[in-house]
């Protein structure tokens, strides 16, 4: 099969033929029809996050069964699946706790001595995020994907595999948004428009964007922002904090940079709370100072949205499907593999929204 490889950060992806092998118990083999281009990915490429290479990066992705291994029990052959990276084994603390996103347990890969998923010639393909979708083929286990309606658009159901379970999970796990409560989103990507689409659906009352791309605060305005600001401008939290008359009860940062972390901070009202959805770099910090913590304030993480992803990603597709989600504009441009770096070039400059591989 064709697959994006990165062999080395900072350098180009290039277009290999890549083997994969048969599901084993467990697995499941799906031709691949749209990827995302996600920043996430971007952090690896450009070598911000570590991660054992050669690789495929890709996670945000959407595509048809092609063959399932013994025991496999959640999918057939033929179905419409969507993948998601929060692979979960539901044995450990946090699968039978109710955060299926928080697993990290090795039973979702295969285990030491075994031959491995992906390889080039006779040298092993580490497999990214449980995943590694910038390929025409994925296998991956039962707990990675999950069926979603066959009528859905497999360009827009990529979408729902991170970006959206990540930006409405926030709202609708996260944060618990409750009607006519304030929200402000930092950051017009794929992930803050699908928080700002979220928020609107929660019922929330000001949903205010911020973002430096004037359309990006005009796609977030049409997705149900009810304000937005240049993100750049110094005064930018003061006036989220004067249009809400006080602050807001939800920041939600998506963005991944420490300047925008300090914003979702800075525009809470007492008693708020900041969701960091962005991966910042590793070594940054984000904090609270001590008048903050005595107005009450709250910082947490937001992982993937919260997601029970087989429960959440067929809710959000319906949620498409009925009119209230719209993925529609979020596409900038499709485009086939062998521009993934181009992809990648466009999403260093900030100016798109998301940029699809297509396949076939």
């Amino acid at each position: 099969m064709k697959a994006a490889v990165l062999f080395e950060p900072k350098q180009p992806l290039t277009i290999e033929d890549v083997t994969v092998s048969n599901p084993a118990p467990h697995e499941v083999l799906i031709r691949t029809v749209a990827v995302g281009v996600c920043r996430s990915d971007l952090h690896f490429v450009d070598g911000i996050y570590p991660h054992a290479l050669p690789t495929i990066p890709g996670h945000e992705a959407a595509g048809v069964v092609e063959a399932v291994g013994s025991e496999v029990r959640t999918v057939k052959v033929g179905d419409h699946v969507v993948t998601c990276l929060s692979a979960f084994c539901g044995q450990c603390e946090f699968c039978v706790t109710g955060r299926m996103f928080l697993c990290i347990d090795a039973g979702v890969r295969r285990p030491k001595g075994a031959p491995p998923r992906l390889t080039l010639g006779d040298q092993p393909v580490a497999q990214m995020l449980n995943l590694s979708a910038y390929a025409e083929m994925m296998l991956v286990h039962e707990h990675a994907c999950v069926a979603i309606d066959r009528d859905m658009p497999m360009d827009r159901a990529a979408l729902i595999g991170c970006a959206v379970t990540t930006g409405a999970g926030a709202v609708f796990n996260t944060t618990d948004v409750t009607p006519g409560e304030t929200v402000c989103v930092v950051g017009c990507g794929g992930i803050g428009l699908a928080a700002v689409n979220a928020a609107r659906i929660a019922g929330a009352g000001k949903i205010i964007a911020l973002d430096p791309v004037p359309e990006k605060r005009a796609l977030a305005e049409k997705l149900g922002a009810t304000h937005s600001i240049d993100a750049l401008s110094p005064t930018a939290a003061d006036e989220v904090v004067e249009i809400t008359k006080g602050g807001v009860h939800h920041a939600i940062e998506a963005v991944g940079r420490p300047q925008s972390a300090a914003t979702a901070v800075k525009v809470l009202r007492r008693g708020g709370t900041a969701t960091i959805l962005g991966m910042l770099p590793p070594s940054e910090r984000v904090g609270l100072s001590a008048i903050d913590l005595l107005s009450g304030k709250k910082l947490q993480g937001g992982l993937m949205g919260s997601n029970r992803f087989p429960v959440d990603i067929p809710r959000l597709v319906d949620f498409y499907m009925r009119g209230a989600l719209d993925l529609n504009a979020v596409i900038a441009e499709r485009m086939p593999l062998e521009r993934i770096n181009h992809a990648f070039d466009e999403l260093r400059k900030g100016d798109a929204t998301r940029s699809v591989i297509t396949f076939g």
